[in-house]
């Protein structure tokens, strides 16, 4: 089974996702013809990376009419956050513990 923060690795591994991703970070909700337009994607090749970041909840839609409103949900990003930290953690502890082997080296 995968973690939650492998999804989210594996979601943002591509780059056009990703890119669609910190746009609507950056810019907030957008409907799919707003991320295309400039994007150098497709239409089709935009949705389907929507679908990927809305299925690993990387992103929400919402209908108004006829058209769809894409967001990001940053809240999403939780167990990349959690992971992130705990390694810092991890290496953090190991380089405290070479710094303290040096230093009894040094004596």
């Amino acid at each position: 089974m995968q973690q939650p923060h492998d999804i989210l690795f594996k979601t943002l591994a591509d780059p056009t996702r990703r890119a669609i991703f910190e746009r609507l970070c950056r810019d907030g909700e957008q409907t799919v013809g707003a991320l295309t337009a400039g994007s150098g994607v497709s239409q089709p090749a935009v949705s389907k990376h929507l679908g990927v970041l809305k299925q690993s909840g990387l992103v929400r839609d919402r209908q108004a009419g006829r058209r769809t409103h894409y967001s990001a949900q940053l809240g999403a990003l939780a167990p990349l956050i959690d992971w992130t930290s705990q390694m810092a953690g991890f290496w953090e502890n190991r380089f405290d513990d070479l710094e303290d082997l040096l230093k009894r080296m040094d004596q």
